[in-house]
């Protein structure tokens, strides 16, 4: 997975992410955004907006950011912002998630949907939301994981040389992403078609430093 590979894959999906995607993927992303709970005015950050499905769900009084670094799928969040008139919605972004423009401590929830199987480095990806979070605030994430059937497991493990292709890492393993980001995970469930997906509430913590 690079950049590169990235931009290309999700400018082919733009055109019909929605359709494919939308009706499978919509559960969970209700779920996220219910499970906010935002306060009056919390600032959340969307990394990896896409067309921006999620963004009619958020409270009309929270402040909401999406980024994305896919063109394509942003001009398409920055139509439904204008024919949805969603003013919670306070900008939507072509940014690099793994290097955020922001400064520290700006955002008091940051949620990650269908993303960390997508970019280059995941634990970079994680560094940069806890870094852009309050201290004490929530990171949500939402994303498939490598399944614990050995028969599924491999069948996706055979997929993982077309990731380039796919635009996504299909046989990302849950262990191994919590061990490398070292995530405060206070709450975990399944969601969307026959639980295939997973969703993490995080508290935002110090990263301790890794052990030699």
């Amino acid at each position: 997975m690079n950049i590169d590979s990235i931009k290309s894959a999700y400018r082919r999906y733009a055109r019909v992410y929605d359709a494919l995607f939308g009706p499978i993927f919509h559960p969970a992303r209700k779920l996220i955004v219910q499970s906010l709970n935002a306060r009056p005015g919390d600032r959340v950050l969307e990394v990896g907006v896409g067309t921006g499905l999620s963004l009619p769900l958020y409270r009309d009084d929270a402040r909401v950011v999406g980024i994305d670094i896919s063109t394509e799928m942003l001009d398409k969040a920055r139509q439904r912002v204008r024919e949805r008139s969603l003013s919670q919605v306070e900008a939507v972004l072509e940014m690099d998630a793994e290097h955020m423009d922001f400064p520290d401590n700006s955002f008091d929830k940051v949620v990650a949907m269908y993303v960390v199987s997508v970019v280059p480095d995941p634990a970079r990806l994680v560094d940069e939301m806890r870094r852009v979070c309050k201290p004490g605030g929530e990171i949500y994430i939402v994303n498939h994981f490598r399944s614990r059937n050995p028969l599924i497991g491999a069948s996706e493990e055979l997929m993982s040389p077309l990731s380039k292709l796919a635009g996504f890492r299909p046989d990302l393993d849950l262990d191994q992403f919590l061990e490398s980001t070292q995530l405060n995970v206070v709450e975990a469930c399944r969601a969307n078609l026959f639980g295939y997906w997973k969703v993490l509430r995080c508290r935002n913590s110090v990263k301790e430093p890794m052990v030699a």
